[in-house]
């Protein structure tokens, strides 16, 4: 089994998250954010990753920092199970359907984290978490991650619909990126035999 655990403890958050890349997409999320545990348990069941996650973040103050450290704290517990990622698909991609919407997620698990975010949202909250972290959730978990990763709404009206068709067509897209490719044998992805540098 491919696993990783992250503790992260600070001023502002405390944060345990663990990961397992060969699950069955079970899950135990609390964030104290209840669209964004939606969300974490989208990407969890839909991925076919386990994600155990407990944050006692400062929400007193806002969201930002339990937004931000989570994703981070996510990032690197993928990062840890992954290892040297010998042997693994490396690349994913993902249309995504909801009613009305369509999201499109292809991401590269390269070691050299990049965010292309072609998305947005026309009201300030779903739920009580503000909308304009969503955007910095998924710059910050492919940050901690090392994923290239490119986000995309084709269309769209219904912010709930949007949000969701991409946290599915990124664990979708996930899914296919960390699965083990049996003809590699084992192989690192990468000429250079190698990823992150």
């Amino acid at each position: 089994m491919r696993t990783g655990r992250i503790e992260r403890n600070t001023t502002e958050t405390k944060i345990a998250v663990e990961v397992n890349l060969d699950g069955t997409g079970s899950y135990d999320v609390s964030t104290g954010i209840g669209f964004l545990d939606h969300m974490v348990e989208q990407f969890s069941r839909h991925s076919l990753i386990d994600v155990t996650m407990n944050v006692d973040g400062d929400l007193h103050i806002d969201q930002h920092h339990t937004t931000e450290d989570s994703a981070i704290a996510l990032g690197q517990a993928l990062s840890d199970a992954l290892g040297d990622k010998a042997g693994i698909g490396r690349y994913g991609l993902a249309y995504s359907p909801m009613d009305e919407t369509l999201a499109r997620v292809s991401l590269d698990i390269s070691g050299r984290p990049y965010l292309v975010w072609r998305a947005g949202f026309s009201q300030e909250k779903l739920g009580e978490w503000d909308t304009e972290l969503i955007e910095h959730w998924f710059h910050s978990v492919g940050q901690a991650a090392g994923i290239t990763l490119h986000m995309e709404l084709l269309y769209g009206s219904n912010n709930h619909h949007i949000c969701e068709a991409l946290y599915k067509g990124f664990a979708r897209a996930m899914r296919q990126a960390v699965e083990i490719d049996a003809r590699k044998d084992g192989a690192v992805p990468s000429t250079k035999g190698q990823l992150g540098g």
